[in-house]
């Protein structure tokens, strides 16, 4: 079942669609990172102020230098040690769209480890936006009965809730890197 949930979700991606979706952590609203139009659609659904960005997923480290140039040197050690879902913060962002990047020029990546997420981005063949499913400044849902129904109903694509289950069920830690050795938690 997960392949075909990973199939339908991916053909929406592709035309540009918003799929509502379980990540590594929590239910996320989704789209193709690369896809401007689609960005745009995320942040009028959750209602979110444009300097407020979004988190991406990658399905695997190797892809991190596609997006990030330089990567901080501690930032592989780092990765590979993260016990539980991580995302971390980066300057020097490259190949994204305008919108994804914060203000402050940093852009939040996570690589994922959860099996829907990786055979998802990996059919895409690029990275994928998250954010919690829910309208912004209102309690972000842990479940997928928590969802609001204006959310699901201006999702193109929801995947099947019963085909997948979230493992974590809270949101990731977040770590900001400084320079090549040095970072700061911002969230456990």
């Amino acid at each position: 079942m997960i392949n075909e949930e990973v199939i339908k979700a991916c053909q929406f991606l592709k035309k540009g669609g918003v799929i509502l979706y379980p990540t590594d952590t929590i239910w996320g609203l989704g789209c193709d990172a690369e896809n401007a139009a689609a960005v745009n659609r995320i942040f009028a659904i959750k209602k979110r102020p444009l300097q407020k960005s979004f988190i991406i997923l990658l399905d695997e480290i190797e892809k991190l230098p596609q997006y990030i140039d330089p990567i901080p040197e501690i930032a592989w050690d780092l990765i590979e040690k993260a016990t539980r879902p991580t995302t971390f913060i980066y300057n020097n962002v490259k190949n994204l769209p305008p919108k994804l990047i914060a203000a402050d020029g940093t852009i939040a990546i996570r690589i994922v480890q959860d099996e829907f997420c990786k055979k998802l981005i990996n059919l895409l063949g690029r990275p994928l936006v998250s954010t919690s499913a829910n309208i912004t400044r209102t309690p972000t849902p842990m479940s997928f009965k928590e969802i609001s129904q204006e959310i699901i109903q201006k999702a193109d694509y929801v995947v099947d809730p019963t085909s997948v289950i979230v493992k974590d069920a809270k949101p990731s830690t977040m770590i900001r890197f400084i320079d090549d050795y040095s970072f700061e938690v911002v969230r456990e």
